[in-house]
């Protein structure tokens, strides 16, 4: 149990020392007292805050999630809200000043009410609302609450360890996978290009006469009475497009502001064109690089492989693997440790320092309790992995590596559009969502392009577009203004000259990007790709809504 000292009792103590060194100097026993007096009152509340305090707790003090779900859902951007209550089984009320949530950095979370009283013996509900940026799946792992101990000079954290799991879809999934399913979605075919030919759907196509093998529910019993003959009805089937949808989810497009990031803008884009396929009946298939094929999902259709999709692109962009965190080992063992000791009945006490193997088979014991079921992901060892795939299951964020991938995301590109070209069934669209390729790369990607548009697959490309519009990331900070004589009176004149030509070396670098990624772009669309920019303010499914004006997207 730690207690913090507040701003009255840090001045009370101030002016017991300044007090009693006063006395000193003048030779006053009185003052002398009279500070020392103050010092003991201070170490007196300390010991009633402590003994108030491990009362609380002794009585019974917790904290419960409403309703019986540890896992809630909601899209990227929305705004849920969770019900909590804190209980207070003591026979005294308990006044806090403080209430915060201990949850992920990729949610914002916000409390209502944050400070109040708890009665005797009663229960206090409070509203928990989460604002949810950024896909993935995130933790809420508890409350923490700050009761001021008599007479109010110190502050106790009290926690409550209670995991609870928000996971964040993309966007465009959640009314897709929250709408009614049957009926005529069960009679759509789902392979090959457009076209009408016979088969099971439900468009009438004619009627003929009756021929063995045609079954009897097929039988139009009213018109074969009318002309004395057996006739079966025929009906029109829709043929639909296979497409495939490629990602690059490369660490470095994690960078930026959270929820603006330009992996953020390509999840949802992914989403919305998988899920306009899926709502026409299409197959639709899913590969996520980073920079190699990191999931891989073949085209199928129907609201259960939208799941699946959902789920890949959820989770499969993560950055919980050795090679995409900037965690080490002894980073994640240091986070299991701060996470698990409030669950662990004996408080970790019984693990000695830097043991991380008991370390681990302790935390993949306790993973039993996690709201999620996360696959292990890639670690130096198997200790690391556990540790690692702790992390995940309780969704305790992991930061993406600083430094960007060392191969170039086009080879691989390249080599999954052989693939696609390769495999069956033959693919009719293909979606591809990255960054321009670079110069070295270009000729083997136009290559495996060219080799796709042979067998009539079309290729977009959906490429964050280079505007800043989040801001200047040159921005220096702003010097502290000077309060009267005190301080500095303004900023340097390095300072100034740093202010002055940040912005105009960035701009330099932006210009410079932008030549380089028309060169880029010019050498796709030779190659007979249909290049789309993916802007922050963009209506979604930019991409997919281009490649419906037509039958298919006209090669530019």
């Amino acid at each position: 149990m730690q207690l913090y000292p507040t701003r009255t009792a840090a001045h009370l103590a101030i002016a017991g020392v300044a007090v009693m060194g006063a006395g000193l100097i003048a030779r006053e026993p009185a003052i002398v007292g009279w500070g020392g007096a103050i010092l003991v009152a201070i170490a007196l509340a300390r010991g009633v805050t402590l003994v108030s305090v491990a009362r609380i707790r002794a009585a019974g003090f917790e904290m419960l999630w409403g309703g019986s779900r540890r896992i809630l859902r909601s899209a990227r951007g929305g705004t849920v809200e969770i019900e909590a209550e804190v209980r207070n089984r003591d026979t005294l009320a308990a006044r806090y000043v403080k209430l915060r949530t201990i949850a992920s950095s990729q949610l914002d979370v916000r409390i209502e009410p944050n400070r109040g009283e708890v009665s005797a013996s009663g229960r206090l509900k409070v509203k928990v609302i989460v604002r949810t940026p950024r896909v993935g799946q995130h933790g809420l792992h508890g409350l923490a609450l700050e009761v001021h101990g008599a007479p109010g000079l110190f502050e106790v954290p009290l926690t409550f360890a209670n995991p609870y799991g928000i996971e964040v879809l993309p966007r465009p999934f959640m009314p897709y996978l929250t709408q009614p399913r049957g009926g005529r979605s069960h009679l759509l075919a789902a392979s090959g290009k457009p076209g009408r030919v016979r088969g099971e759907g439900d468009d009438l196509r004619e009627l003929r006469e009756h021929q063995p093998g045609d079954p009897f529910r097929k039988i139009a019993w009213k018109a074969s009475a009318r002309r004395g003959t057996l006739l079966v009805r025929e009906f029109e089937r829709e043929e639909r497009d296979v497409v495939w949808v490629l990602v690059d989810a490369a660490v470095e497009l994690w960078a930026g502001p959270l929820g603006r990031a330009p992996l953020d803008l390509m999840i949802d884009e992914a989403a919305a064109i998988a899920t306009r396929h899926l709502g026409r009946g299409d197959r639709v298939g899913l590969i996520v690089l980073a920079p190699g094929p990191r999931v891989t999902i073949a085209p199928d259709h129907g609201p259960g492989h939208g799941q699946k999709i959902a789920q890949a692109l959820t989770v499969g962009c993560g950055t919980y693997d050795a090679d995409r965190s900037e965690l080490d080992e002894s980073d994640v063992a240091a986070r299991v440790i701060e996470h698990l000791r409030p669950l662990d009945a004996r408080g970790l006490d019984d693990l000695r320092r830097g043991d991380l193997d008991r370390l681990a088979a302790r935390a993949e014991s306790m993973r039993a309790r996690a709201p999620f079921s996360a696959p292990a992901p890639l670690g130096r060892s198997q200790r690391e992995r556990t540790l690692r795939r702790y992390l995940a299951s309780y969704g305790i964020e992991s930061p993406a590596r600083a430094e960007p991938d060392r191969r170039d995301p086009a080879m691989a590109i390249a080599e999954s559009l052989t693939h696609i070209a390769r495999v069956k069934p033959r693919a009719s669209m293909v979606y591809v969502l990255a960054s321009p390729p670079a110069d070295a790369q270009l000729g083997q990607l136009s290559e495996a392009v060219r080799r796709l548009s042979r067998k009539a697959v079309h290729v977009v490309w959906t490429l964050p577009d280079l505007e800043p519009g989040l801001g200047p990331p040159w921005e220096a900070p702003r010097p502290q203004e000077s309060d009267g004589d005190e301080g500095q009176s303004g900023p340097t004149p390095s300072n100034k000259a740093f202010q002055e030509l940040a912005p105009i070396a960035a701009e330099a670098v932006l210009i410079r990007a932008r030549v380089a990624q028309t060169r880029r772009e010019a050498v796709l669309r030779k190659a007979g790709v249909r290049v789309v920019r993916l802007r922050a303010a963009a209506a979604p499914s930019r991409a997919a809504d281009v490649a419906h004006d037509g039958a298919h997207p006209p090669q530019i």
